[in-house]
């Protein structure tokens, strides 16, 4: 490449912007759909263990402390009775039997005594209320009396108060050992009931994701699912994938085929045109663009027939700094057009060069003809560089009137040409399309953004070549 024929070449230090979220960021990976459905059936199981649960305390609470009333009440009367019926020597004999034998003990209440009424929770404030009720007004329940824990009931004989110390199991809690042992089993049933039908409604989605990713990867044969399965819609949903899969096969074959077809009918006339052109032209310097043009055409071509064979050729590292050297190179000779650069030297990414160049051929082309500076008519384009980790950011950017931000996500649309003010000039619509294409197949990332001080920023996120 002749000094004569380079395009005005700045070297001083442009800034490189940092890039913009689409190259930075990653989506957030959210909950899975089998552990939102576990979540849910989850949820929904234990909430109907506890509403039964409750449901079952609140009926059993009303008959509990009436059975458990009634028995005590029965107990304090018969033994009442015994005592009152009883005479001196058979009523010490009467209370060592019902000590021994049932677990009843009588003693006398003395006014000094101290106790602790019995009124924990809500079943024993019933049965407590419910002696009173049949005892009279005067009965006292007690939880412990001068220290000495236990079911304490005060009643009287012939107007002498007395103690009745019996067994507090007789009123047993509604939900014991045994309830929570249940209660504990239920719930380790339900979640794993839960987990298996979480897993059964999982399944077809995750066939029918692997199988978009296969198809994502151009692996037709290896995305069919079956259309045999049990549950309708499940059938319907497969059927209907794997038609549209192989609709998609025929159509990806039909475009290979046209491609080669293309292909192969350009490369002889260009070849007649380089030949025609070597002997005809006598300005070595329009000798040399037209000869560059026509080979990247024929490079072009080239990849044409890559893309429609089966295999697609692996990245390679790539100079970077070559690469933006030949774009600028072909664009011609132009005062019009100013090309500031900060490229660290030996900068090297994975790609295809025929690729890369294609991509920046296209935004040079792109910035010169819509992003001149409205006041003095010059292109003034800058292109950077910033190795980050195992990637490589590139920025061009231009200086001329930015586009509508409502419109920068469909610029790399095939065929949309934004609004007026950048499309003067004639154009296709496919450049950005194209960049946009291929960094995706080289595994980069593309994005467009509005530079704060003016003009379109192009980034571009390619893989760094290893040193």
């Amino acid at each position: 490449m002749s000094e004569e024929s380079r395009v005005p070449f700045e070297t001083r230090p442009t800034s490189l912007e940092t890039a913009p979220a689409p190259l930075e960021l990653r989506p957030n990976r959210g909950v899975s759909l089998f552990w939102r459905t576990f979540f849910f059936l989850a949820l929904l199981l234990v909430g109907c263990i506890v509403a039964w649960l409750q449901t079952f305390r609140a009926l059993e609470y009303e008959p509990r402390a009436l059975q458990s009333a009634n028995q005590l009440a029965s107990l304090v009367n018969l033994s009442r009775a015994a005592l009152v019926h009883s005479d001196s020597i058979a009523r010490v004999s009467l209370i060592k039997t019902l000590a021994d034998e049932e677990g009843l003990r009588i003693a006398p209440r003395e006014p000094n005594d101290t106790f602790r009424l019995y009124d924990t929770d809500v079943l024993s404030r019933n049965v407590a209320e419910r002696l009173s009720g049949r005892l009279g007004p005067d009965t006292l329940v007690a939880r412990e009396v001068n220290g000495a824990p236990g079911l304490w009931i005060g009643f009287t004989i012939d107007g002498d108060p007395y103690w009745l110390l019996t067994d507090p199991s007789r009123i047993g809690p509604v939900a014991g050992t045994t309830w929570l042992i249940w209660l504990g089993t239920a719930a380790l049933l339900s979640l794993t009931g839960a987990a298996l039908i979480a897993r059964l409604i999982n399944r077809p989605l995750k066939k029918l994701s692997f199988a978009a990713s296969r198809v994502r990867e151009g692996d037709f044969n290896a995305s069919q699912l079956n259309e045999a399965v049990a549950t309708s819609e499940i059938r319907e949903v497969n059927i209907g994938f794997n038609r549209m899969a192989q609709r998609l096969s025929k159509i990806e074959q039909d475009r290979a085929l046209m491609l080669a077809g293309i292909s192969h009918d350009l490369r002889t006339p260009l070849s007649r045109l380089r030949l025609e052109t070597e002997m005809s032209v006598a300005d070595p310097q329009a000798r040399e663009h037209m000869a560059a043009d026509i080979e990247q055409v024929n490079s072009i071509i080239d990849k044409f027939l890559d893309y429609a064979r089966p295999d697609h050729i692996k990245p390679e590292r790539v100079s970077l700094n070559q690469v933006v050297d030949a774009a600028v190179f072909a664009l011609g000779d132009n005062e019009n057009n100013v090309f500031t650069t900060n490229i660290p030297p030996d900068t090297a990414v994975m790609g295809d060069a025929v690729e890369l160049q294609r991509v920046f051929a296209n935004l040079l082309e792109n910035a010169c003809r819509y992003g001149r500076d409205p006041g003095t008519g010059v292109a003034r384009v800058e292109i950077a560089a910033k190795p980050k980790d195992d990637w490589v950011l590139i920025k061009l950017r231009d200086h001329g009137q930015g586009v509508d931000p409502d419109n920068l996500e469909q610029l790399t649309q095939p065929f949309f040409r934004g609004d007026v003010s950048r499309t003067s000039a004639t154009g296709t619509g496919l450049g950005l399309a194209i960049v946009d294409r291929a960094i995706g197949r080289m595994g980069g990332r593309f994005a467009l953004a509005n530079s704060s001080t003016g003009g379109l920023s192009a980034h571009i996120k390619l893989q760094r070549a290893p040193t």
